[in-house]
């Protein structure tokens, strides 16, 4: 592959690891985007972490290439999303097409004052690079070429045995978290299920290097006149490469369609004229809705593709699985230092396994209107596909993949019900909305502002508002077992003793979060309020600190 040159990463040697059965407090098995995600999630918490990979560099072939706002706002928190951003296509346009004629269009961010776009596409190798690279300079002890063979489960620990290049050792794990992959070995060496269905509809993914004219949208085709009677998706990543996906039938023989005789056809045909491409990655794929029971089995927390799994459509598989770490360790690094009671791994299944059912419905639902099983099915999609030409209200109905959203948490026993009157999408439970603000003169974004730990944020009009027996709470937070950060946000400049002051300059704070003066909201560590009031009490405040710590 010509555009990219893979690492070969430093196996480090096992000897350390040999012999007699060591404890280490968190161990993690995947160094994909996900288990690395979680490594670095656990050093910025402060945890010791051990992770084995069977493998010794990044996934072959560009995978999971699109990285919504969420995603890259996790990324930010965790030291690399500004390189990312830099290097991947980013992008809010979203176009569909029935045969040549758009019928439908979206933009993921239609509103001004965001940071980051709705998408970035950037092949997966390139972020877990970009991931390696994190883990190893926070501390993290990332052991290549380590292959685990062998889990037992108890009741306090996980038990592994593991294969390398120096031979095969045992060691424990008073906590283990499971990011394998969608095959995942640990599941199904711990005997776990995991439901749902698989589509029978195979997709051709073709990576096309070339130059092209085309935008930095999503363009997807129900019956091309280069595919006719099936589906087509056009992606632009880094590098001047550009993801095609086929839609080919169940009947296609996998391996026979991944050969370039026919695959090089197809692109032909897609693109109608004499440029010159390099076909990079070829790979064939069915599409997947499934999920455990339980994402916690005693010690072991899975993650990712190993606890759920979604058709490619919609890009919820790797974006979910960010969101999976983001909810996780915060919770996992309370719990492990005695600060929060066990039972706050428990709301980890409930929040994710939420989420993964709101993921696989709307990725169900995309599948079986991409590729229709009856003839009723595709009737009604072709119908509305026609309509959508002219009408407003059958755009509306059009589904070429209902994409990548973060979750509102609005059922979790975490969060604090609301006791006085608010407007807006900033419920408890809520991800965070950014906001342009400046803090001492300097432009920035709220979310910058917000580290992994809770957060209580005060809007007030203008910075002297705040009476001293304010200030003086708020400057308590911090002095809690589990601290509180306090942030001023604030309509006017000003400064105030001891306290950070956020200026919402533009005024997309106030909108976004319904703000009058005296407003409070507590944040949680991964962003999602879980509480909010019209005026400051400290005492009200705590007493949500403890229910999001699953104490109360």
């Amino acid at each position: 592959m010509g555009t990219y040159t893979y690492p070969k990463f430093e196996v480090r040697s096992t000897q350390d690891l040999q012999g007699t059965v060591q404890r280490r407090p968190l161990i993690i098995i995947g160094a994909g985007p996900v288990g690395l995600a979680a490594a670095i999630e656990a050093r910025l918490n402060g945890l010791d972490v051990l992770l084995f990979d069977e493998d010794d560099s990044v996934s072959v072939g560009s995978r999971a290439v699109c990285y919504a706002k969420r995603t890259l706002e996790i990324l930010d928190r965790l030291g690399v999303g500004d390189a990312l951003c830099a290097k991947g296509v980013s992008w809010n346009i979203g176009r569909t097409f029935l045969q040549e004629e758009e019928v439908y269009r979206f933009n993921l961010v239609p509103e001004e004052g965001h940071q980051r776009p709705g998408m970035i596409n950037l092949q997966q190798y390139h972020l877990e690079e970009a991931l390696v690279a994190r883990a190893l300079e926070l501390g993290v002890d990332l052991r290549w070429k380590c292959r685990v063979v062998g889990v037992t489960s108890l009741a306090d620990h996980a038990r592994l045995e593991v294969e390398s290049l120096e031979g095969r050792f045992a060691i424990e794990a008073d906590w283990l978290i499971v990011a394998d992959g969608a095959r995942s070995p640990v599941r199904q060496m711990l005997g776990l299920d995991i439901e749902g269905m698989i589509f029978k509809d195979r997709f051709l993914i073709a990576d096309v290097v070339m130059q092209a004219d085309f935008p930095a949208e999503r363009w997807f085709w129900f019956d091309p006149p280069f595919h006719p009677g099936q589906s087509v998706l056009l992606h632009k990543q880094a590098d001047n490469i550009w993801r095609i996906d086929f839609q080919l039938g169940w009947d296609a023989d996998p391996e026979a369609e991944k050969k370039p005789e026919r695959v090089l056809p197809r692109l032909k045909a897609m693109l109608g004229d004499d440029r010159p491409f390099e076909l990079e990655w070829v790979s064939v794929y069915t599409f997947q809705c499934r999920r455990m029971k339980d994402f916690r089995h005693q010690r072991c927390l899975f993650v990712g593709d190993a606890a759920h799994q979604v058709s490619p459509f919609g890009a919820r598989g790797a974006n979910s699985g960010f969101q999976d770490t983001d909810t996780l360790l915060w919770k996992l690094a309370l719990v492990m230092r005695g600060l929060a009671p066990e039972g706050l791994i428990d709301s980890y299944h409930r929040e994710r396994a939420f989420a993964a059912d709101e993921n696989i419905l709307n990725s169900t639902r995309s599948t079986d209107y991409i590729t229709p099983k009856t003839h009723t099915s595709r009737t009604f999609r072709n119908a509305a596909l026609s309509l959508a030409r002219h009408h407003g209200f059958a755009r509306k109905l059009v589904n070429s993949g209902r994409l990548s959203l973060p979750s509102f948490l609005t059922e979790t026993p975490l969060n604090t019900p609301d006791r006085d009157a608010f407007a807006g999408d900033m419920v408890p439970g809520a991800p965070m909305d950014d906001a342009p603000v400046t803090h001492e003169g300097q432009a920035g974004w709220l979310l910058r502002h917000l580290a992994t730990r809770f957060h209580c944020l005060v809007f007030v009009d203008k910075p002297g508002e705040l009476d001293p027996q304010t200030r003086q709470d708020l400057q308590a937070l911090r002095q809690g077992e589990v601290p509180i950060e306090p942030l001023i946000v604030s309509a006017q400049p000003g400064q105030v003793d001891g306290l950070t002051v956020l200026v919402d300059t533009q005024n997309w704070f106030a909108r976004r979060y319904d703000a009058r003066s005296g407003s409070v909201w507590l944040a949680r560590p991964d962003q999602h309020l879980c509480a909010r009031w019209r005026s400051f009490d400290v005492q009200a405040v705590r007493l949500a600190l403890d229910r999001a710590l699953a104490k109360a």
